[in-house]
């Protein structure tokens, strides 16, 4: 059979992380801590549009890939839309503590985040000064035909919640993308790298859909484990 890159979603979770670590007070904020032998971390946002029916065991897979070429992880949960919250700041608030949290475990930190999580790991590059990865991210929220938009933000994104809006963000950005994405179009990514004027990356995963990306099995992978190494180096 022809491997589904979305089955990433349903596959069983992979073996547990070293640590389960909270982060803050809050009952969804703590992440999954999976260690290596380099003083390197990529702190991981797992996307889903933003709610709550997705949460952060798929991508534990992308977490063991990273951990097996030497990168450890922090894959990290947050509220989300269906979860006791106030807003989309809550989201973003658990973010930036969950960095703020992760200083105290490696001295090298960089963000990683899928889709969802990807626009929250732009929007926390830009807060916190971090290198990020982003990996089909919802870059440019306000032209994005998804009802998730609205439900996240309770209306029109205001110009705090656009990565777009924050360029330049002052620091390394890399957008992997796949070009026949049908969830986030690949528009997205290449709108986002052209306004920020060489400051970004993009790496179009040619022929790729939605979940290729955050798939250690899927052909794109290596190229994108690739680019989390070339940003650490």
């Amino acid at each position: 059979m022809t491997r589904v890159a979305e089955d990433i979603l349903t596959e069983p979770p992979p073996p547990a992380a070293d640590e389960r670590l909270a982060y803050g007070p809050e009952p969804l904020q703590f992440g999954d801590l999976r260690r290596a032998e380099r003083d390197v971390l990529a702190i991981v946002l797992h996307g889903g549009s933003w709610k709550a029916t997705y949460n952060l065991t798929h991508l534990g897979h992308l977490c063991v890939a990273l951990r097996e070429a030497g990168v450890a992880t922090f894959n990290v949960e947050y509220r989300r839309v269906g979860d006791p919250r106030d807003g989309w700041h809550d989201s973003l608030d658990d973010v930036l503590l969950a960095v703020d949290f992760a200083r105290s475990l490696a001295p090298r930190l960089l963000l990683v985040g899928h889709s969802a999580g990807g626009h929250l790991a732009l929007l926390a590059a830009a807060r916190r000064k971090l290198p990020v990865v982003a990996l089909a991210a919802v870059s440019d929220p306000e032209t994005w035909a998804n009802d998730a938009v609205e439900a996240f933000f309770g209306g029109e994104p205001p110009r705090a919640g656009s990565p777009l809006a924050q360029l330049p963000l002052g620091v390394p950005q890399v957008l992997a993308h796949g070009t026949l994405d049908d969830v986030v179009p690949f528009e997205q990514s290449a709108r986002y790298a052209k306004a920020a004027a060489g400051e970004a990356e993009l790496i179009p995963l040619d022929g790729a859909g939605h979940f290729e990306p955050i798939d250690p099995l899927s052909p794109q992978w290596p190229v994108v484990a690739a680019a989390i190494e070339r940003v650490f180096a």
